[in-house]
């Protein structure tokens, strides 16, 4: 049996926001060390604010000014904090409901270990030396043995506020692609393609999943495909791609390789991308070293008959 392939990969992207007069006016305000929560339609404060009322879905928007101090209603406890996390050492995570809000705020409590944490425990903000609106300008929480702080009633109304974030997001996993998938990276290593057959409906999947998305059964049959093959749909990319080293305008393809009953991707080449056209025949191109094929070009014969690959659209 083929060993299943896993790798590392990692998707990022920068998420940009615009913010409503509530969520501006708490990050203002964190900026210039004001915690600001809003009143809901019952009368409780709510921090971490929100510009809709959690009850009744009703608009709300008065502003209430709570304390940077408060107590610890629930914890757990992070003995390997990872990248991007508030601190670099252990700590712990908390719900914080900070003095005048009724509501819970999440954040790390800095502690030297676990027994220096519990529920109830007086805790208050350490604001970051830079601060720019954002979250991260609670650096964290530390413990706190005083009176809860007070505050000078902030009405919420800030010089320059802050209309807009931008959060990066980040998901680090490790991908493995299962047998099916296995072998057909494999085969494409050496410059072959292989599918897999279903034993019901005898139709040949390429690449292959492990199991037949029309009859659902196991696949295990492996047959080989192509290389040549049919393109039965077609689009041409305009915008260039960032980190692709490809001209626009290109032609991204779906093509049928000769006995798969399912279309693959692949970009055209070898031809002006407005000659491209369905039932062209095509042949892949493989680069040196290449583990797949880098484009797939004319290969001169006379265009595939539309029966041959209606299906196949």
């Amino acid at each position: 049996m083929t060993e299943a392939l896993k790798a590392p990969l990692t998707v990022e992207f920068p998420f940009t926001r615009s913010l409503g007069p509530v969520q501006s006016a708490f990050l203002t305000g964190l900026r210039e060390r004001v915690v600001l929560g809003v009143r809901g339609v019952d009368g409780r404060v709510l921090v971490p604010p929100v510009e809709y009322d959690p009850v009744t879905a009703d608009e709300i928007g008065d502003l209430v000014e709570v304390a940077p101090t408060g107590t610890v209603t629930t914890w757990a406890w992070n003995h390997a904090p990872r990248r991007g996390q508030p601190l670099a050492t252990p700590f712990a995570w908390v719900l914080v409901r900070l003095d005048g809000s009724d509501t819970a705020l999440l954040h790390a409590l800095d502690v030297p270990g676990s027994e220096h944490v519990r529920t109830g425990a007086r805790v208050r903000i350490r604001w970051a030396d830079q601060r720019t609106g954002a979250i991260t300008d609670i650096a964290c929480f530390e413990p706190h043995d005083g009176e809860p702080a007070g505050t000078a009633g902030h009405t919420g109304a800030f010089h320059d506020p802050v209309t807009g974030i931008v959060a990066p997001a980040r998901l680090d996993y490790t991908y493995s692609p299962g047998r099916a998938q296995s072998a057909y990276i494999h085969a494409l290593a050496e410059h072959r393609t292989v599918g897999e057959r279903c034993p019901a409906c005898r139709k040949v999947y390429v690449p292959p999943r492990g199991a037949c998305p029309t009859c659902g059964v196991a696949t295990s049959e492996q047959v080989e495909v192509g290389p040549r093959g049919t393109v039965t749909t077609f689009c041409i990319v305009n915008i260039k791609a960032k980190n692709l080293d490809i001209e626009v305008p290109y032609v991204y393809a779906h093509i049928a390789l000769d006995g798969a009953d399912l279309a693959l991707h692949g970009r055209i080449g070898g031809i002006p991308y407005d000659q491209v056209r369905m039932g062209l025949r095509v042949e892949p191109v493989w680069t040196e070293d290449g583990r797949y094929p880098d484009h797939y070009r004319p290969t001169g014969e006379p265009d595939a008959a539309y029966d041959t690959y209606k299906e196949l659209l």
